[in-house]
């Protein structure tokens, strides 16, 4: 099973490797390590909600919570 936020976390790794910014530049500017960026980045570490703020903030990345469809009949 897919982790709920894999596809949020996808687009935030996609943003820090086309933004055009060092990892360096993008540490400073958000208050993150440069090396839990780094390990993000490869996926062998997670974010935790502040960081995903933190981070979508600094890539002009907009991020909605929405209620789940319900199929009918459940």
């Amino acid at each position: 099973m897919i982790p709920p936020m894999a596809p949020l976390l996808d687009d935030i790794r996609a943003g820090l490797k086309t933004c055009g910014q060092s990892r360096y530049a993008i540490a400073k500017a958000t208050g993150l390590s440069e090396a839990h960026l780094c390990q993000f980045v490869k996926g062998t570490k997670g974010l935790s909600v502040d960081a995903v703020e933190l981070l979508a903030d600094h890539l002009g990345l907009e991020i909605t919570v929405r209620r789940k469809r319900r199929r009918k009949g459940k």
